[in-house]
């Protein structure tokens, strides 16, 4: 669809809000627990992305959710600010009360609606779960004019009772009711008939707005999500990346971009800034810690990524043959194309000539053939690999620096400093620089001798050996020129291992720049 007519249909569109509940449920996950200033950057970074609720809390949880909720309701401008609470008195005071800096103020109360939940959680009957429902419901809108109502495990409880719950919160003022597939049980047709269902039960209806909430333990949570939409849900509750208790949440980005790239197909649209959201899930991986796979749809590191040979060249040719969204729409500058057993010579030729090479139609033959046998080997190629191939020898490196020497002082208050010593042919350099740490300060100080800038882009060090006296493994990949290089090392000392590794790196783009020369020289100097 021709862009400009994919925005006219848009606004023709019905609006589904994102209500993000990365740091209430999703901070449930284990190992996602945040601090307040976590909290907040991640609430600001949510904003940027254009969601229409955060959930930024359940205040009666914890000092330090309180705290997160009312800082968070301080600071968002646009968003509506939600903190969740039971439906109790006592639950609703102490979210209002976080909430109370808030422009736009929203109290999300609830209460289970199971027939497991009554009788092994709540122990109540259905007429003590309608009063607390109308008693809850009325407390909350006095004190604010915008309440969302939950029936917490409404995907398995009797619709019949459902409705009647759901027709009682209407009437006590909630302008928002949600239906939650609370231990992600349902299947998608399932899911929606309870909506279609509760629709056609309820009273005034259509004066609120339904949400769906979703949990992920089928694998199903946004399969579901859509499913709820396309039968009358209005507003979608995830997460980034998908975390959340037990197997996740709906995942917000696979929610957004399904929306985004079949809305003609589902009759709706969202607000969101879609190029915000690799910048969201990114920063939340970096918060946590917590990373999500490389296959992971939308923000893995793979979603962009072409290895088959026919995918390659269709995606050559035009990229619409196998990308159905552009990696720019959700913040993403390019696509990929991993060099691996797969690919095939149009792929090679296409990462030659990014490399700074032309290749002749017999240059390009023989480097295909040595290509294909390393890639036998190895899971992906990598560019001083590509460059080792043209110099018709094995990938191996001789160093045109060499680390003599290094000496390194970091501690509490005391800011990291590094001192290293290099040797080029018969000459010694040294310098020093202070860093963020001591592997960050060596890598300064070798930049400041070297003169040559490189953007590190990925680093790790992992264990080889057992026992005190373990082995390290330190891998870089750092940019230089726009082109990336590896480097590997091995050593009892981590930081040896990282600053070895990053010289080789380092040596490695030396050796490519200097063939890339030679062979532009040849050119030139070429007769006609």
């Amino acid at each position: 669809m021709h862009e400009d007519t994919l925005k006219g249909w848009e606004m023709a569109t019905e609006r589904v809000s994102i209500f993000d509940t990365t740091l209430r449920d999703g901070e449930q996950s284990p190992g996602c627990s945040m601090n307040l200033d976590e909290k907040v950057r991640m609430a600001v970074q949510l904003e940027h992305l254009g969601v229409d609720v955060i959930e930024a809390g359940f205040p009666i949880a914890s000092v330090g959710d309180f705290e997160a909720v009312h800082e968070i309701a301080g600071r968002v401008q646009t968003a509506t600010v939600a903190g969740l609470c039971r439906a109790v008195t006592q639950d609703i005071d102490r979210a209002w009360e976080a909430l109370a800096p808030a422009r736009n103020p929203r109290i999300h109360t609830f209460i289970a609606t199971s027939e497991i939940h009554l009788a092994h959680k709540l122990r109540k009957t259905h007429e003590q779960v309608l009063k607390d429902v109308e008693r809850a419901v009325s407390y909350a809108r006095s004190l604010c004019a915008d309440v969302e109502f939950s029936c917490e495990d409404a995907s398995r409880s009797d619709v019949s009772f459902l409705a009647e719950v759901v027709e009682a919160a209407i009437l006590a003022g909630a302008g928002v009711i949600n239906l939650p597939d609370t231990v992600g049980y349902a299947v998608p047709a399932e899911y929606g008939r309870m909506f279609r269902e509760v629709r056609a039960r309820v009273k005034d209806i259509d004066r609120i707005v339904l949400s769906t909430h979703c949990h992920n333990d089928l694998g199903l949570a946004v399969a579901n999500s859509l499913a709820a939409v396309e039968n009358g849900a209005r507003q979608v509750e995830c997460t980034i990346n998908g975390i959340g208790e037990r197997a996740g949440n709906a995942a917000l980005e696979e929610i957004v971009m399904a929306i985004k790239t079949r809305g003609e197909q589902l009759g709706v649209s969202t607000g969101v800034v879609t190029e915000e959201i690799v910048r969201s899930s990114r920063l939340l991986s970096s918060l946590t810690g917590m990373l999500v796979q490389r296959n992971k749809a939308i923000v893995g590191a793979n979603a962009f990524a072409h290895e088959a040979g026919i995918h390659q060249d269709g995606m050559l040719k035009s990229a619409i043959t196998y990308e159905i969204m552009t990696p720019q729409s959700v913040g993403i500058k390019h696509s990929t194309l991993v060099l691996g057993k797969h690919s095939g010579r149009h792929a090679l030729k296409q990462r030659y000539a990014d490399l700074g090479y032309t290749l002749a139609p017999e240059e390009l033959e023989r480097a295909y053939k040595e290509f294909t046998a390393i890639a036998d080997q190895k899971k992906e190629i990598f560019d001083e690999e590509l460059v080792a191939i043209l110099e018709d020898r094995p990938p191996s490196l001789e160093s045109y620096y060499h680390l003599e020497t290094f000496h390194v002082t970091t501690g509490t208050g005391i800011k990291p400093t590094a001192t290293v010593e290099l040797r080029k042919g018969d000459t010694r350099l040294v310098d020093s620089a202070t860093g963020d740490g001591p592997v960050d300060a060596a890598y300064r100080a070798i930049e400041r001798i070297t003169g040559i800038a490189g953007k590190l882009t990925e680093y790790s060090v992992k264990s080889v050996s057992y026992g005190h006296d373990t082995v390290g493994e330190a891998f870089v990949r750092v940019e230089f020129d726009g082109v990336m290089f590896n480097g590997r090392a091995v050593s009892t000392d981590v930081i040896t291992g990282s600053v070895k590794a990053y010289l080789e790196a380092l040596n490695r783009a030396q050796a490519s720049l200097t063939m890339r020369k030679e062979q532009t020289r040849a050119t030139v100097e070429e007769p006609a």
